[in-house]
């Protein structure tokens, strides 16, 4: 393998963000290459000093000519009195501090929870030990606002390099420290279980709301009946009625159980397409994205430097830069030209899914595009990894288009991709109350023609983190 084709296959592979960062590399070891980009905006910018100093020319030459003269006008040539002009104030003024703060860029992420925690306890008035506690525990607690490891071994850490008996910390006040750190927002923190943390928000709700008294009880001694559904037997152990259930699971419903879910920062993930799919004029275009990459060319100045003959070693590195400077741009033309090419054949076969959603997508696999485009399935398989199509229905990864198949009643086939968006349609038209169980989705699917097995509905109804039909449900 030659090391331009190792380098035409480490391109076609690489994602968007990849290849930028691959192109800085080579435009920082490679002089012979360079952005259009900058050589524009550098003859731009050197128009415009050429034009300031014209300007700066015929301004010298004006002033020059006024100086000639014995004595000014008497009047100026305006209609404004001097005084309208001119106010007696300085032209230069600071900005307010409001007007600064208005340009800054400031961090609108925030801390995470511990930080948030943290800065609570060191408003709250605790003595030195019970401050070294609060945050012996604040480190122990998880992004979700839960703590996970036991109060023992928390008591452990900290007694474990006290030499004197008067410095050992008891239990009890670890856990009264934990007890105050709960009541810090968000409400619930530092629980050691769901239960905990839906307590400690329902003790502050005032005391008038609707079946407080039964929320409590069922958070502390029915959660799990709940988790199940067992909605029958939560009404006849606690006797109560189907409404007053109903009303209680809406109380639930209102409270947080992950506290710090709300205060740790998320982190947002851009994608950026490759391929832009256009519908114009009844015909599906499909276009490289002009903003994935810079363009480059060849510094046609440093290229004249080594049309001379000498082989001297500075001219040897010469031609080798220009070398592997035509190299690089050819195979990342044959990139753009292959991952134009793979885009094509995929909204070819796909043109039911871009005109009718999900449902239409049709069967397909990496031999297909390979057999239609003349490539291998390993290239195939690069192309369309980490790559991303941007269509009229959203953006799309390129192996979201590839599916195996189903085979139906009538003979024909069903892509996989196709048979979850039934699945997904027929699971939120479903009577909550009574929820279709997978053998009940199968046979809904049969009688379509799509002959699938109870064991596949149930893979393709995990894949889309549905959960099953006990799970989904409701009382009312």
């Amino acid at each position: 393998m030659t090391p331009q084709l190792q380098q035409a296959i480490k391109l076609l592979q690489l994602s968007t963000i990849e290849l930028q960062l691959e192109i800085q590399n080579v435009l920082e070891s490679n002089f012979m290459l360079e952005v259009e980009e900058d050589v524009e905006a550098s003859r731009e910018t050197d128009n415009k000093k050429n034009e300031e100093a014209a300007t700066d020319n015929q301004a010298s030459t004006d002033t020059a000519e006024l100086a000639k003269k014995d004595e000014m006008p008497d009047e100026l040539p305006t209609d404004s009195n001097w005084d309208d002009v001119y106010d007696g104030s300085t032209s230069y003024s600071q900005p307010s501090s409001d007007s600064q703060d208005q340009w800054e860029n400031t961090d609108t992420t925030g801390g995470g929870l511990r930080e948030h925690l943290t800065w609570q306890m060191q408003l709250t008035p605790f003595s030195d030990t019970d401050r070294a506690i609060a945050a012996s525990l604040i480190d122990s607690i998880d992004d979700d606002g839960y703590l996970h490891i036991p109060l023992e071994d928390i008591h452990q850490g900290l007694n474990q390099n006290s030499t004197h008996e008067e410095d050992l910390i008891d239990l009890d006040e670890v856990e009264a420290v934990l007890h105050r750190i709960q009541q810090f927002d968000p409400l619930g923190v530092g629980a050691r279980s769901l239960s905990e943390c839906l307590l400690v928000q329902l003790q502050h709700l005032p005391a008038d709301t609707p079946f407080l008294d039964s929320t409590k009880l069922l958070v502390q001694q029915h959660l799990d009946a709940l988790g199940s559904r067992d909605f029958n037997k939560i009404i006849r152990q606690m006797r109560i009625t189907q409404d007053d259930l109903a009303s209680i699971i809406e109380l639930i419903q209102s409270l947080n159980p992950r506290p710090g879910e709300a205060i740790t920062p998320a982190t947002t993930e851009y994608v950026v397409p490759d391929v832009l799919v256009k519908k114009q004029k009844g015909i599906w275009n499909v276009e490289l994205n002009p903003d994935t990459m810079p363009r480059i060319r060849i510094n046609q100045q440093y290229a004249g430097m080594i049309r001379r003959t000498d082989s001297s070693d500075d001219t040897n590195s010469l031609r080798n830069h220009l070398q592997e400077a035509r190299w690089f741009l050819k195979s990342l033309q044959s990139r753009n030209e292959t991952l134009l090419k793979v885009a094509r054949c995929i909204v070819e076969r796909q043109r039911g899914f871009l005109e009718y959603g999900d449902e239409a997508m049709r069967p397909l696999v990496l031999r297909d595009v390979a057999e239609a485009v003349e490539m291998h399935e390993s290239t195939i398989s690069r192309v369309t990894t980490q790559k991303y199509m941007h269509t009229p229905n959203g953006i799309f990864e390129f192996k979201y288009f590839f599916s195996s198949h189903v085979s139906t009643t009538e003979g024909g086939v069903c892509s996989a991709t196709a048979i979850r968006a039934i699945i997904k349609k027929l699971v939120t038209a479903e009577n909550p109350v009574k929820p279709l169980s997978d053998s009940k989705i199968a046979d809904l699917l049969l009688k379509q023609g799509i002959k699938v097995a109870r064991r596949t509905v149930t893979k393709y109804r995990e894949a889309m983190m549905i959960s099953s039909s006990n799970e989904r449900k409701r009382l009312v």
